[in-house]
């Protein structure tokens, strides 16, 4: 096959996917190369191998797209190769009942698609294919010789067969319940020889096809797998199996599936094969058959490469054997290598122990890899085995070996490293901590006897020292832990191995981590570094008690019993009492003062405006909810002492809300205020801003209109600028919650009936609130008891503190039959579904989306432009019961929908 306009040139290289192809086949049939890889010809398709794609479905685009490239070159003999080879045809055939007509569609095929369920036998799934097709009913078949509907029989029947017959087993089926494509693992009988003149309407030639090809799809998924295909030599009547680069000659002469079968699925449902005959198959993952129509003559292999693409090949074979060389020169030069490295193991090994000559220590590791052949020897690095004093650490002889002085002359000259630790490099101060730290060891639980019975005993007069409760439970534990420390650290004593280094920054955290826990007896030190003032945290022990203690915590903090508390800590806490005690005070006094306010009783309305007044008050809410706890924990919450109104206003001074949504939206972030309150609030609060309402009476007779003035008044810039916010807020929200709730016979359980039943108990927004540190100050109120007025809030911060409420007064009640999602304005619906999908077990296809009656139909659209905002509602009605989707196929992946070839070079023509 070649194309035409190809110019023989010296620095030619293949462009076009048939000059890859021609170039690919030069390469099958001249290259000395044991494998041939597609590279080239995959990137001129533009295929992603990354990706697993449908056989099948390649087979046919690859087919057509060679069709329609070679139909267009001048060589007549060119331009039907493809028709010639693997195009039939047959005809759809409908028969009317009535009258007898007949009625032909002639088509082209150039595979057959063979359903395979229910069969076991491949002519099964051909006579299927063949079989007659009655139309009845509301299928009945307009005759237009009886010029009506009548009921007929239609069929396919083959006319004319190809040369190479392909036979596509459709085991990739679409599964409704899951909404995606299952394998079908179930075995079929094929046989080597395939008679097709019972299928053929003309009976005019020989029809006898012998197997050609068998394609294997090995895996139980239909997203996952992997290809084999099986392939005759013509000729020498041999099988080959091609699995990527390992090309294997079947034994024999005989096409052999076993193990491709053994591995198609797991062990829990495997199913018995059935016996074959001889000359027949049987197999559960064969996908693609080719069969090729028998004749006398074999065909001819001798095809004549033209001359340009014999010179690539060539290229290619040139490239390829001084690769060869260069492999063969790579292993000379490494066995030449290991030799050298074998005479020099060799001649050291009987000189490395150490008699009574001198000797020193290298690392076991260096020697093990020295010994190893494979891997070149790196300079001796003995920087691991050397402790805090740079000498050689007693923990660390056994991965030291001793060698012979005379050796380790040998081994430094030669490879360098170090530093050499000779007989001389044993730490003698490491010896004897270690020392130490082993007799504690095996003395510790005598010890921890000894002092429990010295501890019943408690110490009198000057002669006791104060110990910390808490570190006198677990003394033994910490001695402990501080014992196994200094034997690990000899672990961490260097942090070289090899040229591996510990990084100074994680050793530095790490100790800063242990210097955060508390040592012993460091529980009863205040934040001054003295004898904390709570007698109920320590107890006094006796001298032999504490001085049996010291033995293993040296750099504890000791207190005689005649110290004095930390006085600055006594000042602090009797500063504490009265700062309580004035909390108190101040509490009462403002419950008192404002008893309405505190228990939200009697409260003023704005849509229902009270008649014994024209003037109401206005502060946020906020205020009035830290002001409410306050008054109800005064020792565990800061008082408030300032309105902090400006959080109400813009940064110009207006008021940010109209009276229309101070009666709806905006009713959840102010709180009204009678006049009479408002006295009392200005004597004990610092009024920032004064904010009010006035009801005035249009018209002197009969008024017929009431106005009602704010002050300040409305600033329609900043109120504009808070609302597009708020709306931009919603559409780009990430992680936010939303809630879908599934409609039962059309009919959507409302959300208000029987609450009880219903709402998910909750905690109160005030359980919920977590107590701030002392000295944390909240920014829209001033804490100090100076008195000087807040500075005016930022519009930045007033939009934060209104998002904080809004969030609060806008949260969903979550009901009966609804689930809480996660989602983000930028995803698409699509996406949207598929979380429904795990939630509700319902398909996507299933699926008919609402919110507030607009139905969500637009798979590509976000969730933004749709309108759904935190804490929407969305409606699921779904079109059919769906079975449970945890019980589908254990391998069934839950996939996005397939993009098969699009963008590939075989859907470009």
């Amino acid at each position: 096959m070649m194309e035409d306009g190809v110019h023989e040139e010296k620095d030619y290289e293949p462009q076009t996917i048939c000059e890859h192809l021609q170039y690919l086949f030069a390469l099958l049939q001249n290259s000395n190369r044991r494998y041939i890889d597609p590279s080239g010809f995959v990137k001129a398709l533009g295929l992603d191998t990354g990706q697993q794609q449908d056989a099948q479905e390649f087979s046919k685009l690859f087919m057509s797209l060679l069709e329609d490239t070679l139909s267009k070159q001048k060589n007549p003999d060119v331009q039907n190769i493809v028709q010639q080879q693997f195009c039939g045809e047959y005809a759809y055939v409908t028969v009317c009942n009535q009258c007898g007509r007949e009625s032909k569609l002639l088509s082209k095929f150039y595979e057959l698609e063979l359903n395979i369920q229910g069969h076991k036998q491949l002519t099964d799934c051909i006579s299927e294919f063949l079989k007659e097709e009655k139309l009845e009913g509301d299928n009945r078949y307009f005759c237009e010789n009886c010029q009506s509907k009548q009921n007929a029989t239609r069929k396919i029947r083959l006319l004319s067969l190809p040369c190479t017959l392909n036979l596509q087993l459709m085991r990739f089926v679409f599964d409704r319940q899951t909404g995606h494509k299952k394998k079908l693992n179930t075995y079929i009988g094929f046989s080597e020889i395939l008679d097709m003149e019972p299928y053929v309407e003309h009976k005019d030639g020989s029809y006898v096809y012998e197997l050609s090809a068998v394609l294997i799809h090995r895996g139980v998924s239909a997203y996952s797998g992997h290809y084999i295909a099986h392939v005759k030599d013509p000729q020498s009547g041999e099988w080959y199996k091609f699995n990527d680069e390992d090309i294997e000659k079947m034994e024999g002469k005989k096409l052999q599936l076993g193990i491709e079968e053994d591995l198609a699925e797991p062990s829990k449902s495997q199913t018995r094969r059935p016996k074959c005959g001889k000359g027949t198959h049987c197999s559960r993952n064969a996908y693609m058959l080719v069969y090729r129509l028998q004749s006398q003559e074999k065909p001819n292999s001798a095809v004549e490469v033209p001359a340009f693409l014999q010179e690539l090949v060539e290229r290619d074979n040139s490239k390829f054997e001084e690769w060869c060389v260069e492999m063969a020169e790579m292993r000379k030069q490494s066995v030449d290598k290991g030799k050298a490295k074998h005479e020099e193991v060799k001649e050291l090994y009987q000189r490395l122990p150490a008699g009574a000559e001198p000797y020193e220590f290298v690392s076991l590791e260096w020697l093990q890899k020295w010994l190893d052949e494979s891997t070149p020897t790196k300079p001796i690095d003995n920087h691991a085995c050397l402790c805090s004093h740079d000498k050689l650490h007693p923990d660390k002889i056994s991965i030291m070996k001793r060698i012979s002085e005379y050796a380790a002359d040998i081994f430094y000259s030669r490879y360098g490293g170090g530093p050499r630790l000779t007989v001389k490099a044993l730490c003698k101060e490491c010896v004897v901590e270690r020392c130490r730290v082993l007799r504690l060891k095996n003395q510790l639980n005598e010890d921890y006897k000894m002092v429990n019975n010295l501890l019943k005993a408690t110490g009198k007069g000057d002669d006791g020292f104060w110990v910390g409760k808490s570190s006198l439970r677990s003394w033994r534990q910490l001695a402990l832990e501080q014992l196994d420390e200094q034997d690990g650290d000899a672990d961490q004593s260097n942090g070289k191995m090899n040229g591996n280094t510990f990084s100074k920054d994680e050793s530095k955290e790490e100790r800063k981590e242990e210097e955060e826990e508390l040592n012993f007896n460091e529980d009863i030190l205040c934040p001054h570094g003295e004898l904390c003032i709570s007698e109920n945290e320590r107890r006094l022990v006796s001298k032999e008690a504490w001085s049996k203690l010291q033995q293993y915590f040296p750099k504890a903090p000791e207190f005689p019993s005649y110290r004095e508390c930390c006085s600055q800590c006594k000042i602090l806490e009797r500063e504490g009492e009265e700062n309580e005690a004035l909390h108190k005070m101040i509490a009462n006094e403002q419950k008192t003062s404002l008893p309405n306010l505190f228990q939200d009783k009697n409260r003023p309305c704005l849509s229902n405006w009270p008649e014994d007044t024209d003037v109401l008050y206005i502060v946020s809410q906020f205020f009035v909810e830290e002001w409410r706890k306050f008054v109800r924990k005064p020792t565990r919450c800061s008082p408030v002492s300032s309105v902090g109104n400006s959080a109400l206003l813009c940064p110009h001074g207006g008021l940010m809300f109209t009276f229309a949504s101070m009666t709806k939206e905006d009713s959840k972030l102010i709180a009204l205020i009678w006049p009479s309150e408002w006295q009392m609030i200005q004597k004990l609060f610092v009024v920032d801003h004064i904010i009010k309402i006035t009801r005035i009476e249009v018209g002197d007779v009969n008024p017929s209109e009431t106005q009602y003035i704010s002050e300040p008044k409305l600033c329609p810039e900043c109120r504009e600028g808070l609302l597009c916010q708020q709306q931009r807020d919603l559409r780009e929200y990430t992680q936010a919650t939303i809630y879908v709730h599934k409609v039962v016979d059309n009919k959507k359980v409302m959300k208000d009936s029987a609450p009880e039943l219903n709402v998910s108990s909750s905690e109160t927004e005030e359980d919920k609130e977590e107590a701030k540190p002392d000295g944390e100050k909240d920014p829209d109120f001033n804490q100090s008891n100076g008195g000087t007025k807040r500075q005016k809030i930022s519009h930045q911060n007033y939009i934060a503190y209104q998002k904080q409420v809004i969030r609060r007064s806008m949260r969903h009640r979550k009901v009966r039959g609804e689930k809480a999602l996660l989602v983000s304005a930028n995803q698409t619906l699509k996406e949207l579904k598929i979380q429904i999908m795990h939630a509700f077990s319902v398909a996507p296809f299933d699926q008919n989306l609402s919110i507030d009656g607009k139905i969500l139909s637009d798979d590509c659209a976000t969730l933004g432009t749709l309108g759904v905002i935190p804490e929407s509602v969305i409606l699921l009605k779904a079109d059919e019961p769906i079975a449970d989707y945890a019980a589908m196929d254990d391998v069934m992946q839950v996939c996005m929908p397939e993009e098969g070839f699009k963008g590939t070079g075989l859907l470009g023509h």
